[in-house]
């Protein structure tokens, strides 16, 4: 038997045992503590640098694009005006109307227009005079207009809305070159972080219509999505601490800054063509551990020592599934206040 015992146990005096197990867990403890405080040096010094990456990739992306953009615009934008004020008539689809049928009639038309234009400058006045009167015909399908441009290409531009509202106009310009031939897209006004190309491969061959409709898609989507974004920096901006994105606006991030704890929202959506999120997490970070946690409302993990345990706010999430994003954020700010009060009742004044 060690000394220590020894002495302990004949001498009478005091057994020192418990004092170094007392000992030995308060070094614990603050070995515990000093690795939770290095650990939340290390986050914050991360999260510091990803914002000023995001920051500096906003910029530049901004950048590199504002210039090119603008000016390939501004150009289909006047080719667009032209064609639309030049038009004979105007024809809005709606339902069956919109079909693969009429997309060959616009192919047709495209043809014929290229094949006047190429006789006219030939100037071959006989073959003009027997070929039909071609009307200028622009067709409306939602928020989609279809028309004829110069040089065998069919012209697609993009209205897109929120809340009732006119947001920004897209344009997407097919080339037709023959009939044999599938049609290619060769301009566009789409943001780059969408995947136009990607749809090109996969529908523009195979099912035009299709492909003309899953564009309008993407780019009322990422609207939406963008949107609610501002919406919410504009109308709870002093509430939220940190907010990241991507480009796309499917993931989200945010801190709710204004209550006795901080709350940590993140969302996910399952593709670039949703509005409504499919993958949230919302969690509330105590300002110290509470010394229970209510039934359901149980920590994430229970292997993390003296550091402090987020909590699902499921009410919360259940809102984000639900509801835009700015109907969300309201419900949740009414409802915090008890919530939290409910699940952290030590931190309650």
């Amino acid at each position: 038997m060690p000394e220590i015992y020894r002495s302990g146990l004949h001498s009478g005096s005091a057994n020192p045992v418990p004092a170094a197990i007392a000992a030995f867990r308060r070094t614990m403890s603050m070995g515990e503590v000093n690795f939770a405080q290095a650990e939340d040096v290390r986050l914050e010094t991360t999260r510091a640098r990803l914002s000023n990456v995001l920051k500096r990739h906003g910029e530049l992306t901004e950048k590199l694009s504002r210039d090119s953009d603008k000016t390939v615009f501004e150009r289909l934008q006047r080719e667009f005006e032209a064609a639309h004020a030049s038009q004979t008539q105007e024809i809005c689809l709606d339902g069956e109307q919109w079909n693969d049928g009429l997309l060959a009639t616009v192919r047709e038309r495209v043809h014929m227009e290229a094949e006047r234009k190429a006789t006219q400058l030939q100037g071959d006045a006989a073959t003009m005079a027997i070929l039909p009167f071609q009307e200028k015909i622009t067709y409306k399908v939602g928020n989609k207009m279809i028309c004829c441009l110069d040089g065998a290409r069919i012209g697609v531009q993009y209205e897109t809305s929120f809340a009732g509202e006119p947001c920004e106009l897209f344009h997407c310009v097919l080339e037709s070159k023959s009939f044999l031939e599938k049609m290619t897209v060769i301009e566009h006004t789409i943001p780059f972080f969408l995947p136009i190309r990607e749809v090109e491969n996969d529908y523009l061959s195979s099912n035009a219509m299709k492909f003309i409709d899953h564009v309008g898609e993407l780019l009322q989507s990422y609207v939406d999505r963008r949107e609610q974004v501002r919406l919410i920096k504009e109308l709870y901006g002093n509430q939220i601490g940190e907010l990241y994105c991507s480009l796309p606006y499917h993931m989200i991030e945010f801190v709710i800054a204004d209550f006795d704890c901080k709350v940590t929202v993140s969302l996910r959506y399952a593709d670039l063509v949703s509005t409504l999120p499919s993958t949230i997490s919302v969690l509330a970070w105590p300002m110290q551990q509470p010394k229970r946690l209510r039934t359901g409302l149980l920590p994430i993990n229970r292997n993390l020592g003296n550091q402090l345990i987020p909590s699902r706010l499921v009410h919360a999430e259940d809102a984000l599934r639900s509801m835009s994003l700015p109907e969300a954020f309201a419900d949740i700010v009414l409802s915090m206040p008890q919530t939290l009060k409910e699940i952290f009742p030590e931190q309650s004044p």
